[in-house]
């Protein structure tokens, strides 16, 4: 096996290869849609960050990157990077070495284009791949999960009353934001959140759809459902994004989030939409415990973060 520059002569079949990795991966989630033809890799040939394993001419497997990008994460100091679904891939029995090999090559050109922050997205269900880039300082960090419009057994919550909000309501919404942040701000999960005007977060949320739920008049909760997703999948027709939820800590434990979340399903489902994500970080509980309740992972984004003091070397 030997490591060398990812190029247009691997394009094609580095499709090939990203399109098996994908039906794989849907043997394991039958949720996700059938995909004909994913993302071109060319871009990823001419931004020279990309490597390729090859064994007698034949390819083995691939990793690419979107050009480095500043402030990773959108709060940080970092200069980062990331390999997205369908940018990375390898076949046969030894997948962990030669994703091994190769990260070894493309972490050296990352870090020379001055990215301390190294990100890539794996299939959930890739145990292989997952393992060698823990051996190799990764940490789970995102995960891209997906459900079918259907109904959860979601319990009845009388004491409360569901809708979707009305477009010219959704500046109700405003005083969420800094609980939103703060709930981030906190441990394990350490994460800074956009500090929104209210005129920027009407103009963010201005295509979303909000789900509701409310007492006394109030309202207690909400989930929202757009077109913001991560992964190729999110151009599939009959598919849309829900973007976030939160629920007021007082009425937590009491089912809202599930009848708000089926609520959304159906209305959806009701308009033609066949398919549901989500994306969210794994360092955050809340997240983590209710979504994947209903929802299965297809992604595992791994994140390391290596010595900004090597990139001065």
């Amino acid at each position: 096996m030997k490591i060398i520059d990812f190029t247009a002569r691997h394009v094609e079949q580095a499709a090939q290869i990203a399109k098996l990795n994908y039906d794989e991966e849907r043997k394991s989630v039958p949720a996700l849609p059938s995909i004909d033809k994913l993302p071109d890799l060319t871009p990823y040939a001419e931004n020279g960050l990309g490597v390729a394993a090859e064994d007698g001419g034949e390819l083995l497997g691939f990793l690419c990157s979107v050009p480095p990008f500043k402030n990773a994460f959108r709060s940080t100091d970092a200069t980062g990077v990331f390999s997205p679904m369908g940018a990375n891939g390898a076949v046969g029995q030894n997948r962990a070495e030669a994703f091994a090999r190769m990260y070894q090559a493309a972490g050296e050109k990352w870090a020379a284009a001055g990215a301390s922050s190294h990100a890539v997205c794996l299939y959930a269900h890739d145990k292989q791949a997952q393992e060698q880039f823990f051996r190799y300082g990764f940490g789970l960090r995102c995960i891209d999960a997906v459900r079918a419009m259907d109904e959860i057994g979601a319990p009845l919550c009388e004491a409360y009353t569901f809708s979707e909000l009305a477009p010219e309501e959704r500046f109700k919404l405003f005083p969420f934001v800094k609980l939103f942040n703060q709930h981030f701000l906190k441990s394990p999960t350490f994460m800074i959140k956009p500090d929104w005007t209210k005129a920027e977060f009407l103009e963010g949320v201005k295509d979303d759809r909000f789900f509701i739920a409310r007492k006394n008049g109030e309202i207690v909760a909400f989930l929202n459902a757009g077109y913001a997703g991560e992964t190729f999948i999110c151009d599939t027709p009959g598919y849309i994004h829900a973007d976030g939820a939160y629920c007021l800590p007082e009425h937590r434990g009491k089912g809202i989030m599930q009848v708000l979340l089926q609520l959304a399903a159906l209305a959806l489902k009701a308009e033609g939409y066949t398919y549901l994500g989500v994306d969210f970080e794994s360092i955050n509980p809340a997240a983590y415990g209710f979504w994947l309740k209903y929802f299965t992972a297809y992604t595992h984004g791994v994140v390391r973060r290596i010595d900004e003091h090597v990139l001065k070397k």
